[in-house]
């Protein structure tokens, strides 16, 4: 049985079908690339994997169970939790505090929240800027600091999205390291990025979506060879390499 089935999901905005019909399943401990075009759904589908969204139809079940309406509370209490795009950290707060809010938040005791905060910082590489307000660290920092957030309780899924856009190449490289770490150790994973070649290195498996529909799925070095994958990013052009992206 899948950890995590999606089947025929739709979600429309008025005219616009930005999902449309999409069945993808991950397995424990995958690590799923999510990819195409922009426009193409990946975010309204990360959107409702999380809760954030309820689909117009379709279904997502965890362990087999229905999980359709629980709202971002009731997925993230089952272990599925959602790195958004856009950084969202506590900017008034320090890094350390922030991690402590979200450990307390999920339900952990003090105690563990301080030494499970205290391994995040120095995994990611913040401990020298923990007692500084988050809004003023780097973009890059803030992004690190939100990837502890996700992981103060070990979540069943972790869904990225664009964890790597506009952050600095150290930093990326920190950010790509934790998740093969995570990875390895079993975490399952759905990353969605268009950085072609973090999405080669990291994920043995990808999905790619486009005007809502999924074009490809499989192994991700073939579904980047493929000519519909690659006429989706670039346009009919298919002379070009699709990791050149």
């Amino acid at each position: 049985m899948a950890l995590l089935a999606v089947n025929d999901l739709k979600k429309y905005f008025g005219g616009l079908h930005a999902v449309d019909g999409v069945s993808v399943q991950v397995q424990e401990g995958d690590l799923v690339g999510l990819i195409g075009p922009n426009g193409s759904g990946k975010t309204t589908l990360l959107n409702m994997l999380s809760g954030h969204l309820h689909p117009d139809s379709g279904n997502i079940t965890l362990d087999g169970r229905d999980v359709l309406g629980l709202g971002p509370a009731g997925f993230t209490r089952r272990g599925i939790l959602r790195m958004f795009q856009l950084t969202r950290v506590f900017n008034r707060m320090c890094a350390f505090d922030n991690l402590i809010a979200c450990g307390l938040a999920l339900g952990m005791k003090e105690h563990a929240a301080y030494e499970r905060a205290g391994q995040l910082l120095d995994e990611l590489e913040l401990t020298r800027v923990m007692y500084l307000d988050a809004g003023q660290l780097s973009g890059g920092q803030r992004k690190l600091l939100e990837f502890g957030c996700c992981f103060m309780t070990t979540p069943r899924i972790a869904l990225l999205d664009e964890p790597f856009a506009a952050v600095h190449p150290v930093m990326r490289k920190t950010m790509s390291a934790f998740v093969r770490r995570r990875n390895e150790a079993g975490q399952t994973f759905v990353l969605v990025s268009h950085d072609m070649q973090t999405i080669v290195d990291l994920c043995p498996r990808s999905v790619c979506l486009n005007a809502g529909k999924v074009l490809a799925a499989g192994e991700t070095k073939q579904i980047l060879q493929s000519p519909a994958v690659i006429e989706a990013y670039l346009g009919g052009d298919t002379t070009h390499e699709a990791h050149h992206d």
